[in-house]
C-alpha cells in the first residue's frame, strides 16, 4: 500500500493568494504568492463603486467598527445615493396616491 502526501498547505495558499512569477539574480523563475485585490463595494441597482465603503481582505473589515463599514442610512452600503433617493421617492409618491384615492386629503 502507498502512502500518498498531500501539499495541503500548499494548495491552501494557492487557492487565497495569487501567484506572481519573479525571476531571481541566479537566473530561476520561482513564484512569490501576493494578496489579490479586493474590488470596491457596488451599488445593486446601477453597479457604481460605492463611496464611503473601504474594501479589503476580511481580517481587515472584521477589525473596523460598524459604522466605518458603511454610511449610516437606510440602504447604507448597499445602494448608492442617488438610487436611494430614487426609491425613497417612490414610495413618498405611492403612499401619496394611495391616501389620495382611500378618500384622504393630503394638505
Amino acid at each position: 500500500m502507498r502512502i500518498i502526501e498531500l501539499n495541503v498547505r500548499g494548495t491552501r495558499r494557492r487557492l487565497k493568494k495569487r501567484r506572481v512569477a519573479v525571476r531571481t539574480p541566479g537566473g530561476k523563475v520561482v513564484y512569490h504568492y501576493k494578496a489579490k485585490r479586493h474590488g470596491p463595494a457596488r451599488c445593486a441597482i446601477c453597479k457604481k463603486p460605492l463611496n464611503a465603503t473601504p474594501t479589503g481582505p476580511r481580517s481587515f473589515m472584521k477589525k473596523l467598527p460598524k459604522s466605518k463599514k458603511r454610511p449610516n442610512r437606510p440602504y447604507g452600503g448597499y445602494l448608492c445615493p442617488s438610487c436611494f433617493r430614487k426609491i425613497v421617492l417612490k414610495e413618498a409618491l405611492r403612499e401619496g396616491e394611495i391616501l389620495i384615492k382611500g378618500g384622504i386629503s393630503v394638505t
